[in-house]
């Protein structure tokens, strides 16, 4: 594609693809109209720019992208409710003069911060290199440090989930049609529909078989709105062996002593 800036006037665009979480996806271009790359669509949209693009010492790129939210697939309610967040990102190069070309790829990686504002956004483009700045080697701690049900902590999630819809919502706390138990607690809440379709909400606890959820919903809950909870674990060597049998599993050092050892003296 280097033959497409030697002329007097250059027949380039960018072209960004983005791949949420959910598998929700949507393909923009800075060019006035839309373009097709081999079976690819990508939606026109002049305010969309790179606003910096930089290599790194290992060559892989990061920056940031911002512009005007004249697409109908990204809009400001979805990118403040975080939808948008941690989605896979692609940006290319290509000659829309020349659609048959190979595109130049300028930078992959993840959807960082997101700042919207008024009718426009600004959003980061993490690389593979900001994979390096987490921690290596985990720090000890008395409380269990996997998820449940994730690679680590290995239990069958299996019948440890629950349907429900919303009977009555007021700020964090919910009550559904059915009595939630406290095994709910510390777990998880999926959006099923709503406003809030697709979002997770992590629940405190269930005073009185409702929830009180950690946060308030980011957009208003109604009645009648379907949700799937999973089960929570309070992280404690206690809980992992007498509520799940797992403790050859468990990720956490409680009897290690803490630096409060050195406060220690006999009798106390």
């Amino acid at each position: 594609m280097t033959g497409s800036f030697d002329g007097p006037l250059t027949t380039i665009s960018f072209c960004w693809l983005l791949e949420r979480r959910d598998g929700a996806g949507v393909a923009l271009t800075t060019h006035d109209s839309d373009l097709r790359l081999a079976d690819q669509y990508f939606e026109a949209a002049p305010g969309l720019r790179p606003a910096a693009i930089v290599r790194g010492s290992g060559g892989e790129p990061t920056g940031e992208v911002s512009g005007a939210l004249s697409s109908d697939a990204l809009q400001a309610e979805d990118l403040w409710a975080g939808r948008w967040d941690g989605a896979l990102s692609r940006m290319m190069a290509v000659d829309w003069h020349r659609p048959e070309q190979e595109p130049v790829n300028l930078a992959a990686g993840e959807i960082g911060d997101i700042v919207v504002e008024g009718t426009g956004f600004q959003a980061d483009l993490l690389g593979p290199e900001d994979r390096l700045k987490a921690t290596v080697c985990p720090t000890t701690s008395p409380e269990c440090r996997a998820v449940l049900g994730d690679k680590q902590c290995r239990v069958n999630m299996a019948g440890r989930s629950l349907r429900g819809e919303v009977v009555s919502a007021s700020a964090n706390r919910l009550t559904l049609d059915r009595v939630v138990p406290d095994s709910f607690a510390k777990g998880a809440l999926r959006w099923l529909s709503g406003d809030n379709c697709g979002l997770r909400s992590v629940i405190s606890s269930c005073p009185d078989g409702s929830l009180l959820l950690r946060e308030v919903p980011r957009r208003p809950v109604r009645t009648g709105e379907r949700v799937i909870l999973y089960e929570g674990c309070d992280k404690r060597l206690e809980t992992c062996r007498t509520r799940f049998a797992n403790v050859l599993n468990f990720r956490g050092e409680p009897h290690l002593p803490g630096n409060d050892l050195l406060t220690r003296y006999p009798g106390a």
